[in-house]
Protein backbone atom coordinates (compact mmCIF):
# COMPACT_ATOMS: atom_id res chain seq x y z
CA UNK A 1 0.00 0.00 0.00
CA UNK A 2 1.51 3.08 -0.61
CA UNK A 3 1.99 5.81 2.15
CA UNK A 4 -1.01 8.35 2.94
CA UNK A 5 1.89 10.97 2.51
CA UNK A 6 3.43 10.01 -0.59
CA UNK A 7 2.73 11.64 -4.23
CA UNK A 8 2.66 9.17 -6.87
CA UNK A 9 5.56 7.58 -5.84
CA UNK A 10 7.97 7.43 -3.06
CA UNK A 11 11.09 8.29 -5.49
CA UNK A 12 8.72 10.68 -6.90
CA UNK A 13 8.06 12.56 -3.71
CA UNK A 14 11.51 12.44 -2.98
CA UNK A 15 12.49 14.51 -5.49
CA UNK A 16 9.43 16.59 -5.56
CA UNK A 17 10.19 17.68 -1.51
CA UNK A 18 13.45 18.90 -2.38
CA UNK A 19 11.91 20.86 -5.50
CA UNK A 20 9.57 22.16 -3.29
CA UNK A 21 12.37 23.88 -0.95
CA UNK A 22 14.43 24.93 -3.54
CA UNK A 23 11.98 26.94 -4.99
CA UNK A 24 10.95 28.63 -2.10
CA UNK A 25 14.81 29.31 -1.32
CA UNK A 26 14.60 30.83 -5.20
CA UNK A 27 11.58 32.86 -4.55
CA UNK A 28 13.30 34.50 -1.11
CA UNK A 29 16.23 35.33 -3.02
CA UNK A 30 15.18 36.87 -5.95
CA UNK A 31 12.56 38.96 -4.21
CA UNK A 32 15.79 39.88 -1.77
CA UNK A 33 18.04 40.80 -4.09
CA UNK A 34 15.65 43.17 -5.54
CA UNK A 35 14.42 44.85 -2.42
CA UNK A 36 18.32 45.54 -1.11
CA UNK A 37 19.05 46.86 -4.58
CA UNK A 38 15.84 49.22 -4.79
CA UNK A 39 15.89 50.43 -0.91
CA UNK A 40 19.20 49.99 0.30
CA UNK A 41 22.00 50.07 -2.29
CA UNK A 42 20.51 52.08 -4.90
CA UNK A 43 17.71 54.13 -2.37
CA UNK A 44 16.99 57.47 -3.52
CA UNK A 45 18.96 56.91 -7.02
CA UNK A 46 17.95 58.06 -10.26
CA UNK A 47 19.94 54.73 -11.48
CA UNK A 48 17.71 52.52 -9.05
CA UNK A 49 15.13 51.00 -11.57
CA UNK A 50 18.01 50.36 -14.01
CA UNK A 51 19.86 48.62 -11.32
CA UNK A 52 17.24 46.13 -10.68
CA UNK A 53 16.45 45.38 -14.16
CA UNK A 54 20.05 44.09 -14.42
CA UNK A 55 18.79 41.48 -12.01
CA UNK A 56 16.58 40.61 -14.95
CA UNK A 57 18.13 40.70 -17.53
CA UNK A 58 21.46 38.75 -15.79
CA UNK A 59 19.37 35.93 -15.76
CA UNK A 60 17.68 36.44 -19.13
CA UNK A 61 21.35 36.14 -20.69
CA UNK A 62 21.53 32.61 -19.32
CA UNK A 63 18.29 31.49 -20.79
CA UNK A 64 19.61 32.81 -24.04
CA UNK A 65 23.21 32.25 -23.98
CA UNK A 66 23.27 28.37 -22.25
CA UNK A 67 19.38 27.71 -22.69
CA UNK A 68 19.29 26.87 -26.42
CA UNK A 69 22.08 24.23 -26.67
CA UNK A 70 22.31 23.13 -22.75
CA UNK A 71 19.85 20.32 -23.54
CA UNK A 72 21.76 18.51 -26.38
CA UNK A 73 24.77 17.89 -23.81
CA UNK A 74 22.20 17.24 -21.08
CA UNK A 75 21.18 14.02 -23.65
CA UNK A 76 24.96 12.90 -23.43
CA UNK A 77 25.16 12.48 -19.65
CA UNK A 78 23.78 11.43 -16.57
CA UNK A 79 21.09 12.76 -15.66
CA UNK A 80 21.47 12.24 -12.08
CA UNK A 81 25.07 13.38 -11.92
CA UNK A 82 23.84 16.38 -13.50
CA UNK A 83 21.46 17.52 -11.30
CA UNK A 84 23.68 16.90 -8.51
CA UNK A 85 26.13 18.38 -10.05
CA UNK A 86 24.01 21.55 -10.50
CA UNK A 87 22.95 21.92 -6.93
CA UNK A 88 26.01 21.65 -5.56
CA UNK A 89 27.31 24.21 -8.16
CA UNK A 90 24.03 26.77 -7.03
CA UNK A 91 24.86 26.32 -3.69
CA UNK A 92 28.71 27.42 -3.68
CA UNK A 93 27.48 30.30 -5.65
CA UNK A 94 24.92 31.82 -3.22
CA UNK A 95 27.40 30.40 -0.54
CA UNK A 96 30.04 32.56 -1.59
CA UNK A 97 28.12 36.00 -2.35
CA UNK A 98 26.45 35.29 1.02
CA UNK A 99 30.08 35.17 2.89
CA UNK A 100 31.18 38.95 0.66
CA UNK A 101 27.61 40.53 2.03
CA UNK A 102 28.52 40.00 5.73
CA UNK A 103 31.21 43.13 4.41
CA UNK A 104 29.30 46.41 5.26
CA UNK A 105 27.07 47.97 2.43
CA UNK A 106 30.02 50.79 1.94
CA UNK A 107 32.77 48.36 2.12
CA UNK A 108 32.68 48.22 -1.81
CA UNK A 109 31.39 50.49 -4.77
CA UNK A 110 27.80 49.98 -5.60
CA UNK A 111 28.88 49.17 -8.89
CA UNK A 112 31.18 46.20 -7.77
CA UNK A 113 28.28 44.94 -5.49
CA UNK A 114 25.52 45.33 -8.79
CA UNK A 115 28.97 43.16 -10.53
CA UNK A 116 29.08 40.43 -8.25
CA UNK A 117 25.02 40.08 -8.25
CA UNK A 118 24.61 39.73 -11.89
CA UNK A 119 27.51 37.38 -12.28
CA UNK A 120 25.79 35.60 -9.43
CA UNK A 121 22.33 35.50 -10.71
CA UNK A 122 23.78 34.61 -14.52
CA UNK A 123 25.83 31.94 -13.37
CA UNK A 124 22.78 30.60 -11.21
CA UNK A 125 20.32 30.27 -14.34
CA UNK A 126 23.11 28.84 -16.27
CA UNK A 127 23.37 25.96 -14.09
CA UNK A 128 19.77 25.92 -13.98
CA UNK A 129 19.45 25.60 -17.84
CA UNK A 130 21.73 22.46 -17.23
CA UNK A 131 19.29 21.05 -14.42
CA UNK A 132 15.48 21.16 -15.98
CA UNK A 133 15.96 19.44 -18.72
CA UNK A 134 17.76 16.53 -16.70
CA UNK A 135 15.02 16.96 -14.13
CA UNK A 136 12.36 16.04 -17.12
CA UNK A 137 14.54 13.55 -18.41
CA UNK A 138 14.74 11.75 -14.90
CA UNK A 139 10.68 12.54 -14.46
CA UNK A 140 9.78 10.32 -17.08
CA UNK A 141 11.57 7.33 -15.52
CA UNK A 142 10.75 7.82 -12.50
CA UNK A 143 6.83 8.62 -13.52
CA UNK A 144 5.02 6.06 -16.22
CA UNK A 145 1.89 6.50 -17.83
CA UNK A 146 -0.54 9.43 -18.85
CA UNK A 147 -2.09 10.09 -16.14
CA UNK A 148 0.74 9.94 -13.49
CA UNK A 149 2.40 12.21 -16.03
CA UNK A 150 -0.13 14.62 -15.73
CA UNK A 151 -0.58 14.67 -12.25
CA UNK A 152 3.28 15.28 -11.81
CA UNK A 153 2.98 18.32 -13.94
CA UNK A 154 -0.29 19.73 -12.19
CA UNK A 155 1.92 19.35 -8.86
CA UNK A 156 4.88 21.22 -10.06
CA UNK A 157 3.08 23.71 -10.98
CA UNK A 158 1.30 24.51 -8.23
CA UNK A 159 4.25 23.93 -6.23
CA UNK A 160 6.19 26.52 -8.54
CA UNK A 161 3.32 29.26 -7.77
CA UNK A 162 2.77 27.95 -4.30
CA UNK A 163 6.66 28.75 -3.69
CA UNK A 164 6.14 32.59 -4.77
CA UNK A 165 3.40 32.83 -1.80
CA UNK A 166 5.32 31.80 0.52
CA UNK A 167 9.00 33.03 -0.16
CA UNK A 168 8.09 36.84 -1.18
CA UNK A 169 6.72 37.40 2.30
CA UNK A 170 10.01 35.67 4.11
CA UNK A 171 12.22 37.88 2.12
CA UNK A 172 10.98 41.06 3.64
CA UNK A 173 11.73 40.06 7.12
CA UNK A 174 14.80 38.14 6.72
CA UNK A 175 16.07 41.52 4.94
CA UNK A 176 14.89 43.88 7.29
CA UNK A 177 15.78 41.94 10.80
CA UNK A 178 18.38 39.91 10.19
CA UNK A 179 20.26 41.10 7.34
CA UNK A 180 20.75 40.40 3.68
CA UNK A 181 23.47 37.11 4.49
CA UNK A 182 21.21 35.60 6.21
CA UNK A 183 18.18 35.45 3.72
CA UNK A 184 20.80 34.50 0.97
CA UNK A 185 22.04 31.63 3.19
CA UNK A 186 18.34 30.53 3.27
CA UNK A 187 18.56 29.87 -0.40
CA UNK A 188 21.96 28.47 -0.32
CA UNK A 189 20.28 25.87 2.04
CA UNK A 190 17.46 25.16 0.01
CA UNK A 191 19.95 23.59 -2.31
CA UNK A 192 21.42 21.44 0.20
CA UNK A 193 18.46 20.09 0.81
CA UNK A 194 17.69 19.41 -2.98
CA UNK A 195 20.78 17.79 -3.15
CA UNK A 196 20.12 15.39 -0.23
CA UNK A 197 16.85 14.79 -1.70
CA UNK A 198 18.01 13.63 -5.37
CA UNK A 199 20.93 11.43 -3.78
CA UNK A 200 17.93 9.66 -1.59
CA UNK A 201 16.22 8.22 -5.14
CA UNK A 202 17.82 4.96 -6.54
CA UNK A 203 19.79 5.40 -9.49
CA UNK A 204 18.44 2.69 -11.30
CA UNK A 205 14.89 3.95 -11.77
CA UNK A 206 16.55 7.09 -13.58
CA UNK A 207 17.97 5.27 -16.71
CA UNK A 208 21.42 5.98 -16.30
CA UNK A 209 22.58 3.99 -18.82
CA UNK A 210 21.20 6.39 -21.78
CA UNK A 211 23.98 8.14 -21.74
CA UNK A 212 26.08 8.13 -24.69
CA UNK A 213 28.78 5.81 -23.99
CA UNK A 214 32.09 7.92 -24.78
CA UNK A 215 33.38 5.14 -27.64
CA UNK A 216 30.16 6.21 -29.55
CA UNK A 217 30.62 9.73 -29.89
CA UNK A 218 32.88 10.11 -32.16
CA UNK A 219 35.59 13.25 -32.61
CA UNK A 220 34.87 16.57 -30.92
CA UNK A 221 34.43 18.18 -34.60
CA UNK A 222 31.92 15.67 -35.64
CA UNK A 223 30.16 16.16 -32.31
CA UNK A 224 30.17 19.59 -33.09
CA UNK A 225 29.32 19.56 -36.86
CA UNK A 226 26.16 17.50 -35.75
CA UNK A 227 24.89 19.80 -33.18
CA UNK A 228 25.49 22.75 -35.74
CA UNK A 229 22.99 20.69 -38.29
CA UNK A 230 20.62 19.72 -36.14
CA UNK A 231 20.21 23.62 -34.76
CA UNK A 232 20.45 25.46 -38.14
CA UNK A 233 17.41 22.28 -39.12
CA UNK A 234 14.88 23.59 -36.15
CA UNK A 235 15.34 27.34 -36.79
CA UNK A 236 14.27 26.58 -40.92
CA UNK A 237 11.85 24.40 -39.80
CA UNK A 238 10.34 27.19 -37.18
CA UNK A 239 11.09 29.71 -39.72
CA UNK A 240 9.30 27.93 -42.35
CA UNK A 241 5.82 27.61 -40.67
CA UNK A 242 3.75 31.14 -40.26
CA UNK A 243 1.97 29.27 -37.76
CA UNK A 244 4.54 28.78 -35.07
CA UNK A 245 5.64 32.54 -36.07
CA UNK A 246 2.73 33.77 -35.16
CA UNK A 247 2.53 32.18 -32.07
CA UNK A 248 6.02 33.80 -31.52
CA UNK A 249 5.05 37.20 -32.89
CA UNK A 250 2.12 37.44 -30.20
CA UNK A 251 4.28 35.91 -26.89
CA UNK A 252 7.09 38.33 -27.78
CA UNK A 253 4.33 41.34 -27.54
CA UNK A 254 2.66 39.88 -24.59
CA UNK A 255 6.84 39.56 -22.94
CA UNK A 256 7.06 42.60 -24.20
CA UNK A 257 4.72 44.33 -22.41
CA UNK A 258 4.37 42.82 -19.26
CA UNK A 259 8.00 42.37 -18.37
CA UNK A 260 8.20 46.40 -17.30
CA UNK A 261 6.50 45.00 -14.10
CA UNK A 262 8.71 42.62 -12.81
CA UNK A 263 11.46 45.71 -12.53
CA UNK A 264 9.33 48.60 -11.59
CA UNK A 265 7.06 46.76 -9.29
CA UNK A 266 8.56 47.33 -6.00
CA UNK A 267 8.96 51.10 -7.07
CA UNK A 268 5.20 51.35 -7.66
CA UNK A 269 4.50 49.59 -4.11
CA UNK A 270 6.27 52.02 -2.06
CA UNK A 271 5.79 55.59 -4.71
CA UNK A 272 2.18 54.67 -5.86
CA UNK A 273 0.69 52.06 -3.76
CA UNK A 274 2.36 53.98 -0.42
CA UNK A 275 3.06 50.61 0.56
CA UNK A 276 6.13 49.85 3.38
CA UNK A 277 8.95 48.28 1.53
CA UNK A 278 8.60 45.33 4.54
CA UNK A 279 5.20 45.03 2.04
CA UNK A 280 6.62 44.20 -1.07
CA UNK A 281 6.56 40.99 -0.77
CA UNK A 282 2.73 40.42 -0.24
CA UNK A 283 2.23 41.89 -4.02
CA UNK A 284 4.03 38.66 -5.15
CA UNK A 285 2.35 36.82 -2.95
CA UNK A 286 -0.77 38.12 -4.63
CA UNK A 287 0.48 36.99 -8.09
CA UNK A 288 1.56 34.00 -7.18
CA UNK A 289 -2.38 33.30 -5.44
CA UNK A 290 -3.29 34.45 -8.73
CA UNK A 291 -1.16 31.46 -10.93
CA UNK A 292 -2.66 28.45 -8.99
CA UNK A 293 -5.87 30.34 -9.48
CA UNK A 294 -5.26 29.91 -13.25
CA UNK A 295 -3.46 27.00 -13.03
CA UNK A 296 -6.52 25.19 -11.76
CA UNK A 297 -8.55 26.80 -13.96
CA UNK A 298 -6.95 26.47 -17.37
CA UNK A 299 -7.27 23.11 -18.62
CA UNK A 300 -11.03 24.21 -17.67
CA UNK A 301 -11.04 26.98 -19.67
CA UNK A 302 -9.24 25.38 -22.79
CA UNK A 303 -11.84 22.55 -22.69
CA UNK A 304 -14.79 25.01 -23.15
CA UNK A 305 -13.04 27.62 -25.24
CA UNK A 306 -10.37 25.56 -26.83
CA UNK A 307 -6.56 26.89 -27.09
CA UNK A 308 -6.82 29.70 -29.03
CA UNK A 309 -9.64 31.41 -28.08
CA UNK A 310 -8.25 31.19 -24.68
CA UNK A 311 -5.23 32.66 -25.81
CA UNK A 312 -6.28 35.58 -27.15
CA UNK A 313 -8.98 36.40 -24.05
CA UNK A 314 -6.14 36.08 -21.66
CA UNK A 315 -4.59 38.45 -23.10
CA UNK A 316 -6.97 41.23 -23.52
CA UNK A 317 -7.82 40.49 -20.12
CA UNK A 318 -4.58 40.69 -18.32
CA UNK A 319 -3.89 43.93 -20.64
CA UNK A 320 -7.37 45.87 -19.27
CA UNK A 321 -6.30 44.77 -15.24
CA UNK A 322 -2.67 45.62 -16.19
CA UNK A 323 -3.69 48.93 -16.93
CA UNK A 324 -6.45 48.91 -14.04
CA UNK A 325 -3.69 48.19 -11.49
CA UNK A 326 -1.76 51.17 -12.54
CA UNK A 327 -4.21 53.04 -11.65
CA UNK A 328 -3.96 51.87 -8.17
CA UNK A 329 -3.11 54.29 -5.30
CA UNK A 330 -3.91 51.79 -2.33
CA UNK A 331 -2.38 48.62 -1.51
CA UNK A 332 -5.11 46.44 -0.90
CA UNK A 333 -6.62 47.60 -4.26
CA UNK A 334 -2.91 47.10 -5.67
CA UNK A 335 -2.91 43.37 -4.12
CA UNK A 336 -6.65 42.22 -5.80
CA UNK A 337 -5.88 43.69 -9.20
CA UNK A 338 -2.28 41.56 -9.50
CA UNK A 339 -3.81 38.58 -8.05
CA UNK A 340 -6.47 38.88 -11.14
CA UNK A 341 -4.00 39.65 -12.99
CA UNK A 342 -2.18 36.43 -12.34
CA UNK A 343 -5.37 34.16 -13.22
CA UNK A 344 -5.71 34.84 -17.08
CA UNK A 345 -2.07 35.27 -17.82
CA UNK A 346 -1.77 31.88 -16.47
CA UNK A 347 -4.63 30.59 -18.22
CA UNK A 348 -3.19 31.92 -21.85
CA UNK A 349 0.19 30.23 -20.66
CA UNK A 350 -1.86 27.13 -20.11
CA UNK A 351 -3.67 27.37 -23.43
CA UNK A 352 -0.56 28.03 -25.60
CA UNK A 353 1.45 24.71 -25.03
CA UNK A 354 -0.96 22.56 -26.80
CA UNK A 355 -1.09 24.67 -29.83
CA UNK A 356 3.29 24.52 -29.28
CA UNK A 357 2.99 20.81 -29.45
CA UNK A 358 0.51 20.11 -31.79
CA UNK A 359 2.34 22.46 -34.54
CA UNK A 360 5.86 20.68 -33.86
CA UNK A 361 6.27 16.83 -34.37
CA UNK A 362 8.05 15.08 -31.78
CA UNK A 363 11.65 14.92 -33.58
CA UNK A 364 11.10 18.96 -33.80
CA UNK A 365 10.09 19.84 -30.00
CA UNK A 366 12.98 20.47 -28.11
CA UNK A 367 14.32 22.63 -30.78
CA UNK A 368 10.94 24.48 -31.44
CA UNK A 369 10.98 25.04 -27.47
CA UNK A 370 14.95 26.02 -28.25
CA UNK A 371 13.77 29.11 -30.83
CA UNK A 372 10.61 30.17 -28.28
CA UNK A 373 11.50 30.28 -24.87
CA UNK A 374 14.86 32.56 -25.64
CA UNK A 375 12.97 34.53 -27.92
CA UNK A 376 10.23 35.19 -25.23
CA UNK A 377 12.73 35.85 -22.70
CA UNK A 378 14.83 38.05 -24.71
CA UNK A 379 11.79 40.29 -25.00
CA UNK A 380 11.07 40.18 -21.11
CA UNK A 381 15.05 41.54 -20.90
CA UNK A 382 14.45 44.01 -23.49
CA UNK A 383 11.35 45.37 -21.77
CA UNK A 384 12.75 45.24 -18.64
CA UNK A 385 15.99 47.44 -19.78
CA UNK A 386 13.90 49.70 -21.60
CA UNK A 387 11.26 49.84 -18.25
CA UNK A 388 14.12 50.77 -15.78
CA UNK A 389 15.87 53.16 -18.11
CA UNK A 390 12.99 55.19 -19.17
CA UNK A 391 12.08 55.54 -15.64
CA UNK A 392 15.18 56.57 -14.32
CA UNK A 393 15.90 58.84 -17.00
CA UNK A 394 13.84 59.95 -19.57
CA UNK A 395 10.38 60.24 -17.62
CA UNK A 396 12.34 60.71 -14.33
CA UNK A 397 10.69 63.82 -14.50
CA UNK A 398 7.12 63.07 -15.84
CA UNK A 399 3.93 64.04 -13.71
CA UNK A 400 1.02 65.75 -13.44
CA UNK A 401 -3.04 65.36 -13.95
CA UNK A 402 -5.23 64.55 -17.24
CA UNK A 403 -8.74 64.15 -16.28
CA UNK A 404 -8.20 64.16 -12.90
CA UNK A 405 -6.46 61.56 -12.92
CA UNK A 406 -2.14 61.66 -11.39
CA UNK A 407 0.35 60.16 -13.62
CA UNK A 408 4.50 59.97 -12.77
CA UNK A 409 7.25 57.98 -14.53
CA UNK A 410 6.37 54.46 -13.07
CA UNK A 411 2.63 54.40 -13.70
CA UNK A 412 2.61 55.66 -16.81
CA UNK A 413 5.34 52.85 -17.94
CA UNK A 414 2.78 49.95 -16.66
CA UNK A 415 -0.10 51.43 -18.01
CA UNK A 416 1.78 51.23 -21.53
CA UNK A 417 2.66 48.22 -20.75
CA UNK A 418 -0.67 47.12 -20.14
CA UNK A 419 -2.00 48.48 -23.80
CA UNK A 420 0.74 46.52 -25.19
CA UNK A 421 -0.30 43.03 -24.15
CA UNK A 422 -4.05 44.65 -25.11
CA UNK A 423 -2.48 44.18 -29.06
CA UNK A 424 -1.35 40.88 -28.36
CA UNK A 425 -4.32 40.26 -27.67
CA UNK A 426 -5.39 42.23 -30.81
CA UNK A 427 -3.15 40.50 -32.80
CA UNK A 428 -3.83 36.87 -31.51
CA UNK A 429 -7.56 37.53 -32.50
CA UNK A 430 -6.45 37.53 -36.12
CA UNK A 431 -3.76 35.70 -36.32
CA UNK A 432 -4.93 32.64 -34.51
CA UNK A 433 -8.45 31.41 -36.41
CA UNK A 434 -11.13 30.50 -34.22
CA UNK A 435 -12.10 26.96 -33.66
CA UNK A 436 -16.24 27.65 -33.53
CA UNK A 437 -15.59 26.15 -29.71
CA UNK A 438 -18.25 27.45 -27.54
CA UNK A 439 -20.99 27.81 -29.99
CA UNK A 440 -24.12 27.55 -29.01
CA UNK A 441 -25.78 23.74 -28.88
CA UNK A 442 -27.80 22.45 -31.69
CA UNK A 443 -31.54 23.25 -31.31
CA UNK A 444 -34.15 20.44 -30.50
CA UNK A 445 -34.90 18.55 -33.42
CA UNK A 446 -31.40 18.66 -35.20
CA UNK A 447 -28.52 16.29 -35.89
CA UNK A 448 -26.96 16.74 -32.36
CA UNK A 449 -23.74 13.83 -33.56
CA UNK A 450 -21.06 16.04 -33.97
CA UNK A 451 -17.68 14.35 -36.51
CA UNK A 452 -15.54 13.26 -33.64
CA UNK A 453 -13.08 16.31 -34.59
CA UNK A 454 -15.64 18.68 -33.50
CA UNK A 455 -16.83 17.25 -30.46
CA UNK A 456 -13.40 17.57 -28.53
CA UNK A 457 -12.78 21.59 -28.91
CA UNK A 458 -9.25 19.97 -27.81
CA UNK A 459 -8.22 17.59 -30.74
CA UNK A 460 -9.84 20.61 -32.82
CA UNK A 461 -7.00 22.50 -31.41
CA UNK A 462 -4.44 20.27 -32.51
CA UNK A 463 -5.98 18.87 -35.73
CA UNK A 464 -5.67 22.31 -36.70
CA UNK A 465 -2.42 23.87 -35.99
CA UNK A 466 -1.32 20.00 -37.47
CA UNK A 467 -2.81 21.14 -40.70
CA UNK A 468 -1.36 24.77 -40.83
CA UNK A 469 2.40 23.16 -39.89
CA UNK A 470 1.38 20.81 -42.49
CA UNK A 471 0.57 23.46 -45.15
CA UNK A 472 3.64 25.90 -44.49
CA UNK A 473 6.37 23.32 -44.22
CA UNK A 474 5.25 20.60 -46.55
CA UNK A 475 7.14 17.87 -44.99
CA UNK A 476 4.91 17.76 -42.02
CA UNK A 477 2.67 15.22 -41.90
CA UNK A 478 -0.82 15.98 -40.35
CA UNK A 479 -1.06 12.64 -38.49
CA UNK A 480 -1.57 12.28 -34.66
CA UNK A 481 1.37 12.38 -32.30
CA UNK A 482 2.26 12.05 -28.98
CA UNK A 483 1.39 14.90 -26.83
CA UNK A 484 1.89 13.87 -22.99
CA UNK A 485 5.46 15.36 -22.40
CA UNK A 486 5.41 19.34 -22.35
CA UNK A 487 9.03 20.33 -23.49
CA UNK A 488 8.73 24.62 -21.79
CA UNK A 489 12.22 24.78 -19.70
CA UNK A 490 11.34 25.64 -16.30
CA UNK A 491 13.88 26.83 -13.77
CA UNK A 492 14.82 24.67 -11.06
Amino acid sequence: MTPRLTLINRDYTRLWFGQAVSSVGDAVFSTTLVLWVATVLAKGESWAPLAVSGIVMASGVAVLVIGPLAGVFVDRWDKRATMLRSEVLRGALVAVLTVITFLPAGALPAGVWLALIYVTVLLLHAAGQFFSPARFAVLADLVTGDADRARAAGIAQATGETAWIIGPPLAAPLLFTVGLQWALLFNGLSYAVSYIAIRSIGARELGTGSARPAAARGPVERQRGALRKEFMDGLRFFAGSRFLVALLLLAVIGQFGAGALGTLNVFFATDNLHADAHLYGYLGMAMGAGGITGALCGGRMVQWLGARRTTWIGLLVSGVLLVAYSRQTGFLGGVALLFAFAVPLTMLNTAMSPLLLAAAPPDYRGRVMAVFYPVTRLASMLSAALSGWLAGSVLRDVGGSLGGLRFGPVDTIIAASGLIVLLAGVFAMAALPDTGAGKPAARAGEDTAAPADQADPAAKERQDAEVVAHHDDGELSARATDRSDDPRPTDG
